[in-house]
Formats: structure tokens, C-alpha cells, sequence
């Protein structure tokens, strides 16, 4: 496994390096539109509470190769939804995607209180316990299905 960190965002710089691992998966490899990718969340970098960017980097480089996004569903104050995460396509056989879930749960937990739901995507997620809810739905133009964790979070 290659020698990495992994950090939550804290500058513009490194919500950019995020960006760049983003449009590289999901536009260029996948043929994603690149506007799906700047929304208004990819922006709330400072607003802790709401969304968190977690950037994963080759050390000691610091090459960016990975990336998730969690942020707070709207009309909620507990339920997070884990979004948007893209490891460059060299990278993917090390297991990286696993820290950085992981990561993300680590963040939630401190910023949380009670029991909270995580809303992600199928496959790779039930790995982690994530089971299906609802309907399959069609969003940004591919199918997706609801994935629901619940997580106790320490008082």
C-alpha cells in the first residue's frame, strides 16, 4: 500500500485537489457532466457542521488520489449523506475507499450527537453494514439506490 494520509479539508487549495480527483473520475473516465460536479454543496468548505470534505494524499508527495464528500440532508439535523467518492482509477486496488468511509464515520461521530442515519450508495457500502431503503431512482442520469446506516454516536 502506498504511503498516504488522509485529512479533512480545511483550505480552498485542498477542496480544490478534491475537485480535481472529482472531474478526473467523474467526468473524464466516467462521462459524467462536468456541472454535476461544482454544485452549491462543493462550496460549503468553512460550515463544518453541514459538510465536510475528506481529501486522501500520497505522502510525502502529498499527491491528491482520493476523496469523499458528507453533508447534512436538508431538512434535517441528523442525517448525513456520503456522497462523491472518487479514487483515480491506479489507485483503487489498495483499499482506500474503505479508509475513507472510515474517515468520514470519524468525522460525523464528533460532530454529531445521538443516532445518526447515513445515506450512501449500493455495492460497496453494504460492506459496511449499509442496508437498502426505498425504491431504486434514476439521479444524474444513472440508477441509485438508497443505502441507510445508523450510527451511535458517543454523548
Amino acid at each position: 500500500i502506498p504511503s498516504h494520509d488522509i485529512i479533512v479539508v480545511s483550505s480552498r487549495d485542498e477542496l480544490q485537489q478534491c475537485f480535481d480527483v472529482r472531474v478526473e473520475v467523474f467526468h473524464h473516465e466516467q462521462g459524467f457532466p462536468l456541472d454535476l460536479e461544482l454544485d452549491e454543496l462543493a462550496t460549503r468548505l468553512f460550515y463544518h457542521y453541514i459538510s465536510a470534505h475528506i481529501l486522501l494524499r500520497l505522502t510525502p508527495s502529498l499527491k491528491p488520489i482520493g476523496t469523499i464528500r458528507g453533508y447534512v440532508v436538508p431538512g434535517t439535523t441528523d442525517t448525513y449523506k456520503l456522497t462523491r467518492l472518487a479514487i483515480l482509477k491506479e489507485y483503487r486496488k489498495y483499499g482506500f475507499g474503505r479508509e475513507l468511509v472510515e474517515a468520514l464515520h470519524t468525522w460525523i461521530k464528533a460532530h454529531s450527537s445521538g443516532t445518526t442515519p447515513l445515506i450512501p450508495v449500493p455495492g460497496f457500502y453494504s460492506k459496511f453494514g449499509y442496508t437498502p431503503e426505498g425504491e431504486e431512482f434514476i439521479e444524474d442520469g444513472d440508477p441509485h439506490q438508497k443505502m441507510v446506516l445508523r450510527i451511535s454516536v458517543p454523548t
